[in-house]
Protein backbone atom coordinates (compact mmCIF):
# COMPACT_ATOMS: atom_id res chain seq x y z
CA UNK A 1 0.00 0.00 0.00
CA UNK A 2 1.27 3.45 -0.87
CA UNK A 3 0.84 5.95 1.97
CA UNK A 4 -0.21 9.39 0.69
CA UNK A 5 -1.41 12.53 2.37
CA UNK A 6 -5.19 12.56 2.78
CA UNK A 7 -5.86 8.82 2.65
CA UNK A 8 -7.65 7.04 5.46
CA UNK A 9 -5.99 4.04 7.08
CA UNK A 10 -6.34 1.69 10.02
CA UNK A 11 -3.52 0.25 12.11
CA UNK A 12 -3.74 -3.55 12.24
CA UNK A 13 -2.01 -3.70 15.62
CA UNK A 14 -4.12 -1.05 17.32
CA UNK A 15 -7.73 -1.19 16.20
CA UNK A 16 -8.78 0.72 19.35
CA UNK A 17 -7.27 3.87 17.79
CA UNK A 18 -9.97 3.83 15.14
CA UNK A 19 -9.23 4.89 11.60
CA UNK A 20 -6.80 7.68 10.85
CA UNK A 21 -6.26 10.30 8.22
CA UNK A 22 -2.72 10.75 6.93
CA UNK A 23 -1.72 14.37 7.55
CA UNK A 24 1.90 14.32 6.39
CA UNK A 25 4.29 11.79 4.83
CA UNK A 26 8.03 11.76 4.22
CA UNK A 27 10.58 9.03 3.58
CA UNK A 28 10.97 8.31 7.32
CA UNK A 29 7.47 8.53 8.80
CA UNK A 30 3.81 9.37 8.38
CA UNK A 31 1.87 11.65 10.70
CA UNK A 32 -1.64 10.33 11.17
CA UNK A 33 -4.58 11.77 13.11
CA UNK A 34 -6.64 8.90 14.48
CA UNK A 35 -10.30 8.97 15.46
CA UNK A 36 -9.38 8.67 19.14
CA UNK A 37 -8.01 12.22 18.89
CA UNK A 38 -4.31 11.37 19.07
CA UNK A 39 -1.87 12.31 16.33
CA UNK A 40 0.70 9.55 15.93
CA UNK A 41 3.88 9.27 13.90
CA UNK A 42 4.37 5.88 12.27
CA UNK A 43 7.84 4.92 11.03
CA UNK A 44 8.06 3.98 7.36
CA UNK A 45 9.34 0.56 8.39
CA UNK A 46 5.87 -0.06 9.89
CA UNK A 47 3.80 1.07 6.88
CA UNK A 48 2.98 -2.59 6.17
CA UNK A 49 0.84 -2.60 9.34
CA UNK A 50 -1.37 0.16 7.90
CA UNK A 51 -4.37 -0.93 5.86
CA UNK A 52 -6.75 1.12 3.72
CA UNK A 53 -9.98 2.11 5.44
CA UNK A 54 -13.24 3.56 4.21
CA UNK A 55 -12.97 7.35 4.21
CA UNK A 56 -16.55 7.59 5.47
CA UNK A 57 -15.52 5.71 8.62
CA UNK A 58 -13.06 8.44 9.67
CA UNK A 59 -14.56 10.45 12.50
CA UNK A 60 -12.65 13.62 13.17
CA UNK A 61 -12.09 14.26 16.88
CA UNK A 62 -14.43 16.82 18.36
CA UNK A 63 -13.37 20.33 17.49
CA UNK A 64 -12.87 21.63 20.98
CA UNK A 65 -10.59 24.26 22.35
CA UNK A 66 -7.79 22.57 24.26
CA UNK A 67 -7.73 23.42 27.93
CA UNK A 68 -4.30 24.71 28.90
CA UNK A 69 -2.60 22.92 31.73
CA UNK A 70 -2.28 25.10 34.78
CA UNK A 71 0.81 24.56 36.84
CA UNK A 72 1.03 25.93 40.31
CA UNK A 73 4.08 28.13 40.52
CA UNK A 74 6.47 27.11 43.24
CA UNK A 75 6.79 29.78 45.89
CA UNK A 76 10.20 31.26 46.19
CA UNK A 77 11.57 31.58 49.64
CA UNK A 78 13.40 34.81 50.21
CA UNK A 79 16.85 34.20 51.56
CA UNK A 80 17.69 36.38 54.51
CA UNK A 81 21.30 37.27 55.13
CA UNK A 82 22.34 36.91 58.74
CA UNK A 83 22.86 40.27 60.41
CA UNK A 84 26.51 41.17 60.90
CA UNK A 85 27.48 42.40 64.35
Amino acid sequence: MIIKRGIVVSHAGALEWGVGKVMEVNELKATIQFSDGVIRKIASSHFTILHPADSASFVSPADSVPVPKVRAAAKRVKKVKPAEA
